[in-house]
């Protein structure tokens, strides 16, 4: 299996290449270079590999929720090359690649809980709560944008940690859904190489779009359309 995944979805701007199991990546952080680095990233990587474009069997990207502009980044350039090369695309949650990287960062055991948080501006964050099941994230509950006050926990009968930049928002959370998470590390942010484990898993089990269905999920659709400061 050959897939290259993006992810633009955050601060963070990255690039991957599946090839055959293991990945290479390019990451920066650079909030507002997603444009100028992307594709130079994909070049390098395909060229390490002596890979051509077309001889990747899918693509795969950070469908959201995050930043705005960057999904559309990563949409755009995924969807041309599927248009191209007529493969199929995964879509990825954002939230779920910083859950994979939590389990694997915090050493989480099976059934324990991941609570993910984004800062998602005006007050709000993005939030999603997965369980570790095989050393992958699965969804526990649907993924939400809300004041930080309003965050929950479903019931899990292990221990839950927490990831994602939005929880530098914790002071604003209740306080014994703080006092219920073991560990939080609110520095880790959406990475492509993530985004291509995900992506593979459900490559193999028959997963995949066609370009066209290949769409961010932004989560506060009613704002999408606003020019948000930033965004």
């Amino acid at each position: 299996m050959k897939l290259l995944a993006l992810d633009t979805s955050s601060e963070g701007c990255s690039a991957a290449l599946l090839v055959n199991g293991n990945v290479t990546e390019r990451f920066d952080l650079a909030p507002r270079g997603h444009t100028r680095l992307l594709m130079p990233m994909i070049r390098e990587l395909l060229a390490e590999q002596k890979l051509a474009p077309a001889d990747l069997d899918a693509l795969a990207f950070a469908r959201g929720p995050g930043s705005f502009t960057g999904l559309r980044i990563a949409t755009g350039v995924i969807q041309g090359l599927a248009w191209g090369l007529e493969i199929p695309v995964i879509p990825v949650s954002s939230l779920a690649t910083v859950a994979l990287d939590a389990i694997e960062h915090f050493g989480v055991a099976e059934g324990d809980g991941l609570a993910v948080a984004f800062d998602a501006r005006m007050g709000e964050v993005y939030w999603g709560c997965f369980q570790s099941r095989g050393g992958l994230p699965v969804p526990v509950a649907s993924e939400r944008v809300c004041p930080p006050e309003s965050v929950s926990l479903p019931a899990l009968g292990g221990c839950w940690y927490g990831a994602g930049q939005g929880w530098h928002l914790r002071e604003q959370m209740p306080q014994p859904l703080v006092s219920a998470v073991s560990q939080i590390d609110d520095t880790l942010v959406p990475r492509a190489s993530c985004v291509a484990r995900l992506a593979s898993h459900e490559l193999a089990a028959g997963g995949g779009v066609s370009a066209a269905e290949a769409q961010p999920v932004y989560v506060r659709d009613e704002v999408t359309w606003k020019k948000l400061p930033g965004r």
